[in-house]
């Protein structure tokens, strides 16, 4: 590995398999990393174990090796775990998700090689197949643990992975859609990638998904997957072809090939594409910023801009509190202010399909009486979902003359 600090990490965070890479600077891509010592495999069983002798864990093979030959205790549902917020037991002792989460993070990491991983580390970006609420609060409870701060790690989901990995590309691999084909053993999906350059900053969008089932025989399944790419693809001008996932091989894509590559069409096939996703993701937010001018409209990403109109140093101006186009797990914001003259809340909203800016009022009813300009405020604002925001005001009193109530107001909306 070239890098020794400030060292970009991608995860791939699978149900079944997991990955890591980092991102070298010398050849400016990022590179997986081998799971196995002296070879060339990439990825690792998303599986962790518990070695009662040496009390500790280990992942991956080395877990799988432990399990079998040294009586070590297998956690093979590491992925599942992570999507509850149930304890589990082992050798007697409860254990959180978020604390499983953490061994496997840090077994992960090791593969770095290097010692001092939170100082040498500058960002860890994980991505997976899509970020529940439950867990985003066990990877930021496993991250902390680890001492990771907030700013030092990213989730992704592979949507947003797949942005990134492709964008960072040669722009003659995305100048025009792109299209994406995700298999498995018993079928394949469809999702098209476009850009919209009329708008300010160029809109990138996954369509939904289109599905199909494909037989197992491998001139049947050529046939299928020829019938549905033909489909899928129609007379649209794509750039590139991404292919991934188990279940295509080019031992029976005889037809289909030859249908994808179609007009010099340029087509890849691997299995690492989400974690140089991530790795890129990291690279680009922290360093690069070469895409300030594209925004991808994710299902994770809020579409919202938050803000309120307040006087600032005696001034009327607009204070901003939630941008759009952030994680909804990274989006959150928080201000003191004196209430003038009003018992309500108005918080001014503009989203992507409706950009003109409009007011939203929440009440604040059983506020304490007192005369105007004295009674402060917190308020802070909490995405809990990609659509949901939590807004909790606070009454903080005003100093010796008018204590706090105590008193707090919550709403979770949807802006």
């Amino acid at each position: 590995m070239n890098e020794i600090r400030d060292i970009i990490v991608g995860i791939d965070f699978g149900r079944e398999y997991s990955q890591i890479c980092y991102y070298d600077r010398k050849g400016d891509e990022a590179r997986s990393l081998s799971m196995k010592v002296g070879g060339s495999q990439d990825e690792a069983p998303s599986c962790l174990c518990w070695r009662p002798e040496q009390k500790d864990y280990c992942v991956g093979l080395e877990a799988e090796y432990f399990v079998r030959e040294k009586g070590g205790i297998m956690i093979d549902n590491v992925y599942g775990l992570c999507e509850k917020r149930d304890s589990v037991l082992i050798e007697g002792r409860e254990i959180a998700p978020w604390e499983i989460l953490a061994q496997f993070l840090q077994g992960m990491l090791k593969f770095l090689g290097v010692t001092e991983l939170t100082r040498n580390i500058k960002c860890v970006a994980v991505t997976l197949q899509k970020l529940t609420v439950i867990q985003v609060e066990n990877f930021q409870k496993a991250f902390e643990s680890l001492g990771f701060p907030h700013e030092k790690y990213m989730l992704l989901d592979y949507g947003e992975s797949f942005f990134y990995y492709v964008l960072s590309q040669k722009r003659e691999t995305w100048n025009r859609s792109v299209a994406w084909y995700t298999f498995r053993q018993d079928g394949v999906s469809f999702r098209k990638m476009t850009m919209n350059g009329a708008t300010k900053s160029v809109t990138v969008k996954l369509e939904e998904a289109v599905e199909t089932s494909l037989p197992e025989d491998g001139e049947e399944r050529d046939s299928e997957f020829c019938k549905f790419a033909k489909k899928t693809l129609g007379k649209d001008l794509y750039s590139s072809i991404q292919i991934t996932g188990e279940g295509f091989s080019q031992d029976w894509a005889e037809q289909s090939v030859r249908l994808l590559c179609y007009q010099k069409r340029k087509v890849f096939y691997g299995n690492n594409l989400f974690a140089k996703g991530a790795c890129s993701a990291g690279k680009e937010r922290l360093e690069n910023k070469a895409l300030k001018g594209y925004r991808f409209l994710s299902e994770s990403l809020i579409m919202a801009d938050v803000g309120m109109e307040m006087r600032v140093m005696g001034s009327p101006t607009y204070y901003p509190l939630i941008e759009a186009g952030n994680n909804w797990y990274d989006s959150k914001a928080s201000c003191e202010f004196i209430l003038d003259d009003t018992e309500e809340l108005v918080f001014v909203v503009s989203t992507y399909d409706r950009p003109e800016k409009r007011r939203v009022g929440m009440m604040l009813p059983g506020i304490p009486v007192r005369p105007n300009k004295t009674t402060r405020l917190l308020l802070e604002l909490q995405y809990v979902s990609a659509t949901e925001c939590k807004v909790t005001v606070s009454d903080l009193g005003f100093g010796e003359m008018f204590p706090s109530s105590g008193k707090t107001w919550t709403e979770t909306v949807e802006w």
